[in-house]
This record gives C-alpha cells, sequence and structure tokens, in this order.
C-alpha cells in the first residue's frame, strides 16, 4: 500500500501540483511531513488503565510506539499537577505516514457512521491541516469487545504548503475525503 501511494505521490500528485500552481521548480511542490495523532486523557489523573489502555491502542493504530505526555502546569480546577500524564501522542514519517495516511482516508474515514467527507475550514493558514475523531473504534486494528471507554483523538497534518489552498490540492491528490 505504501509503495503504491508514495508512486502515485511522486508521478501524478507532482505533475498536477505543477499545472496547477505554475511552480517552476520541482522542489516548490508542497510535500506532506508528518501525522501526528493525539489523544487527550482527562480521567488518566484517576485511573491509570485508562492511560495504559490508550498507549496501547494509538500503538496498534499508527504501528508505532507512542509517547506519554505531562502537564506543563498546575492547574487546581482540574485537578492536575506539573508532570502528570494527562494523554499520549505519536508523530508519524515517512513510510509508516504514507500507510497510515492511505488506512485513514481508504479505510478508517468511510467506516464513520453518515460519513459525507471531512470539513475544509481546518486548515491553519500556514499549510497545514487538523481533524478530529470522536472514536478510536473506526480503526480496523481495534478489537470493538477490547475497548473499555471510547475516546477521541486529534490527527494533524503537516505539509510543506505556503497556502491552505495548495496545502488542499495536495491532500485532495493524495485522497483526502472532503465534503463537497
Amino acid at each position: 500500500m505504501t509503495a503504491r501511494l508514495k508512486e502515485r505521490y511522486n508521478s501524478e500528485v507532482f505533475k498536477s501540483m505543477m499545472e496547477k500552481f505554475k511552480y517552476k521548480n520541482v522542489m516548490e511542490v508542497p510535500k506532506l511531513t508528518k501525522v501526528t495523532i493525539n489523544m487527550g486523557l482527562g480521567e488518566a489523573k484517576e485511573n491509570a488503565k485508562v492511560l495504559e489502555s490508550a498507549v496501547a491502542e494509538i500503538g496498534l493504530i499508527a504501528g508505532q510506539r507512542p509517547v506519554i505526555t505531562k502537564a506543563k502546569k498546575s492547574i487546581a480546577n482540574f485537578k492536575v499537577r506539573q508532570g502528570m500524564p494527562v494523554g499520549a501522542k505519536v508523530t508519524l514519517r515517512g513510510d509508516n505516514m504514507y500507510e497510515f495516511v492511505d488506512k485513514l482516508f481508504n479505510i478508517s474515514l468511510p467506516r464513520v457512521r453518515d460519513f459525507k467527507g471531512v470539513s475544509k475550514n481546518s486548515f491553519d493558514g500556514r499549510g497545514n491541516y487538523s481533524m478530529g475523531l470522536k472514536e478510536q473504534l473506526i480503526f480496523p486494528e481495534i478489537n470493538y469487545d477490547d475497548v473499555d471507554t471510547v475516546k477521541g483523538m486529534n490527527i494533524v497534518f503537516t505539509t510543506t504548503a505556503k497556502t491552505d489552498e495548495e496545502a488542499q490540492a495536495l491532500l485532495e491528490f493524495l485522497g483526502m475525503p472532503f465534503e463537497k
């Protein structure tokens, strides 16, 4: 799967992007540099088992071992102290990234109930795209019976695009199902 997506990216995407945006050099064509998957776990402060299950699930989804994120500041209202584990994240690059992107676009997102496409309004103004998922059950690696609680996650696509329009075109060429 990875080789197919990479090959398509290197041939079709480069040609299409060069024609559409009138780039003079191949190096100007935007690239997908990394994909970050983040799962915030507010209930991890009371129950360490939740954190362990989240780390295991993100590891299955991404195919790479996640890092446990810790609180930077103490916040009394949330009963969080500095250094407490509050989530897990993984950053994907290279072949792992392309494999995850291919799986997300072609297998996982179509499994979402009443899926009409992802929003075009989630760009940050600098060519990066963020999206949220409400449950981890859409991924085929997650067994429904093994899940204790349904947890959401954030997925950030970081590109070298200078504008949101270029980033949107890049993600569309890679197969992201934007809403019509």
